[in-house]
């Protein structure tokens, strides 16, 4: 099943590469964060699952809990990580386990974590001290939601999965765990990660409307940090071990920059065969990248340095890019800001209108029925109608002009000369 799964994610790379059109972006306040432009080698890695209270397999550590083992090798290279925690699994009962070396290894119809039949030794309601360390010791924590359960159905590989199924039932998941690290440690998340990357949760919502009502930005990565997947033969976990760090090591003599501001994906706890190679490929990585002269941060340090994809400090408007972007939509959803496009009325109305109106109005219209508020841009579209902002007759795709904008020149330093989105957003006065 593991091969399955293997060739599946090839198939994939290759349909969204060659066979499928380029994704829609819009304009929106949930960016999904794969990587930042810098020159700086500076890099973040990510875990997902955690944390893990069970001992490392096979255990090379004495029994130390297998998320203490990795937050001892971050210490020891002065490394920041960004743990994307779940609550807990427990609450996913009744269950079977499947056969392990398949995705359904804890559970047919749910996850289990650490493993079937242990859930209560993982996950951040079980595990107290391993949340306590993570914070104390200034890393990152993220919301994989609270039981880890998918949004949306996934039938390639999950289809005998219980999913949520509803943007109500998502957003209860998601608050539980954010209302959990609030309450218990005073620590507010800012960024999500849906499990197993299942973005759809019905044919109406997906996971970005979700964290847009969170005021989460997406955490994705933009390099597979490996060892999730079995590996077969007469040594798997040294096989595993070397799919973490021979990849790895190959990209650096390749490029030594090839890491700069990306964020790597990596596991807190078991993969699909119940080994840790983690536990041993996460020095072996961190040796890599410390020797080329990488810093490892947090995300949100990534962030802090440089907010965008395709933008970084270099660029003439970057300061104030970043500063409008902590409080307006600015980028698109794949976190880019195209600055040579010409902007819309529809990007315009996201920059214009309150968030209570491009994000709650419209969500609130659709659960009440509203199908005309499909599109990323109405509520935003309807504010700005509504406020005189923009002409009733205004089309989303229609290009910006100064006509247009005729009742809008409160809201700009000066009338823009041209309207690319760099000249709008430059001009553009909060």
């Amino acid at each position: 099943m593991s091969a399955f799964v293997r060739i599946g994610k090839k198939v994939k790379k290759f349909a969204k590469s060659v066979l499928l059109p380029e994704p829609k972006v819009y304009v929106g306040y949930c960016r999904r964060i794969e990587r930042v432009k810098t020159n700086e080698r500076v890099c973040a890695m990510t875990f997902d699952d955690g944390p893990m209270d069970l001992p490392a397999a096979p255990d090379l550590f004495g029994g130390r809990a297998m998320t203490d083992v990795l937050l001892d090798v971050l210490d020891e290279f002065n490394a920041k990580g960004t743990f994307d925690v779940i609550g807990t699994t427990a609450e996913n009962y009744p269950d079977v386990k499947g056969a392990v070396g398949t995705p359904a290894w804890g559970g047919v119809a749910y996850d289990h974590y650490p493993t079937f039949g242990q859930d209560e030794r993982g996950g951040a309601a079980h595990c107290p001290r391993l949340v306590e360390r993570m914070i104390r010791e200034g890393h990152q924590i993220t919301n994989h939601g609270y039981r880890h359960v998918l949004f949306g159905k996934k039938s390639f590989v999950y289809g005998k999965r219980r999913t949520l199924g509803s943007l109500e039932a998502v957003l209860d998941d998601l608050t539980a765990l954010d209302q959990y690290l609030r309450g218990q440690y005073g620590y507010s998340m800012r960024m999500s990660r849906p499990p197993h990357y299942v973005d759809r949760i019905d044919g109406v919502f997906t996971s970005y409307d979700a964290y847009e009502k969170m005021g989460y930005l997406y955490l994705a990565a933009s390099f597979d940090g490996a060892g999730w997947l079995p590996a077969k033969g007469e040594a798997p976990f040294e096989a595993e071990v070397d799919e973490m760090v021979l990849p790895m090591r190959k990209k650096l003599e390749e490029n030594p920059d090839f890491f700069c501001g990306q964020i790597i994906f990596q596991k807190d706890g078991y993969n699909m065969a119940l080994r840790t190679p983690v536990a041993v490929g996460l020095r072996k990585q961190l040796e890599l990248l410390t020797n080329a002269g990488y810093r490892v941060v947090t995300v949100q340090e990534l962030l802090s340095r440089s907010p965008f994809a395709d933008v970084g400090a270099d660029d003439p408007d970057f300061e104030a890019f970043r500063a409008l972007a902590q409080t307006h939509a600015v980028a698109y959803s794949d976190n880019t800001l195209r600055p040579d496009r010409s902007m819309t009325c529809g990007e315009f109305a996201m920059l214009a209108a309150p968030r209570e109106a491009a994000v709650d109005g419209r969500i609130d219209r659709l659960l009440a029925g509203s199908r005309g508020f499909r599109s990323r841009y109405s509520g935003a579209m309807a504010w700005c109608k509504e406020q005189g902002l923009l002409p009733k007759h205004a089309k989303e795709k229609t290009p910006l002009n100064a006509a247009l904008l005729k009742n809008a020149e409160a809201l700009f330093t000066a009338m823009p000369a041209t309207f690319s989105r760099r000249a709008v957003l430059r001009a553009y006065q909060p």
